[in-house]
């Protein structure tokens, strides 16, 4: 059966407007691409201390190294402490605190300034670096845990100490950060034969705030007061060993 002209002609004009871009599809702005993955985090970048460390192995080259020593290691807290071998006698002490490091500095350049001496022992203190720069306790905690086993790689029996990150009165807004990496660290430690040394508790005043009076005028670094406590800390656990 024919089909009128007419209607052949409707059925067609149809078709036609089916299968043709509507004005609405032609003028729509083309589909935005999906935003690119956010790049990763960059990993923790130590090279700033190249010249400290270079130094450390200068000295090293000139100066017989003594056998038995305990290394001291971490940040500017160990670096500034001029009476160490005096508030330490009878203790071999090899300082190697360098002002401003985290705690994935020292497990950056472990093998250098730790492994090399065989120490009897070693005692690290960092942290507050990485908490004043926005790492979290979870991260220091996870640092520290590396660095542990990075020098027992070497001495899988070494003594390892880990001082409490100390509260500072210029940095007292991180207080919450430091109690817990504080918390952290000292669990871990029970678990893996580190001790924990605790110098945060008697650096507190009776409302739990920082004790300006063990502080040189920066309010981060301390002053004779202060190292008399970290010495009635540290030299029990040294000559327990």
């Amino acid at each position: 059966m024919r089909l009128p002209l007419a209607s052949l002609l409707l059925i067609l004009l149809v078709a036609c407007q089916s299968t043709a871009p509507s004005a609405d599809a032609a003028n729509a702005a083309p589909a935005t691409p999906a935003a690119p993955a956010a790049p990763a985090t960059a990993a923790p970048d130590s090279s700033q201390f190249e010249a400290d460390i270079a130094a450390f192995e200068a000295e090293d080259s000139r100066v017989r190294r003594m056998p038995g020593a305990v290394v001291f290691v971490g940040s500017s807290s160990f670096r500034l402490w001029t009476t160490l071998n005096e508030d330490l006698p009878g203790i071999v002490a090899i300082n190697r605190g360098y002002g401003g490091s985290r705690v994935y500095d020292s497990v950056h350049y472990a093998d250098r300034i730790v492994t090399p001496y065989q120490p009897r022992a070693v005692v690290f203190y960092a942290g507050d670096n990485d908490l004043q720069e926005g790492r979290t306790p979870r991260e220091v905690a996870r640092d520290f845990a590396a660095f542990v086993e990075r020098v027992r790689k070497a001495q899988p029996k070494l003594p390892v100490a880990f001082v409490s990150i100390k509260p500072s009165p210029v940095r007292a807004h991180l207080l919450p950060q430091v109690r817990a990496a504080n918390a952290l660290i000292r669990e871990y430690a029970a678990s893996q034969q580190v001790a924990y040394l605790d110098v945060y508790t008697p650096m507190l005043d009776a409302q739990g705030q920082p004790r300006e009076e063990l502080f040189v005028a920066d309010r981060l670094h301390m002053n004779e007061k202060g190292y008399a406590i970290w010495t009635s800390v540290i030299g029990p656990w040294l000559r327990g060993l």
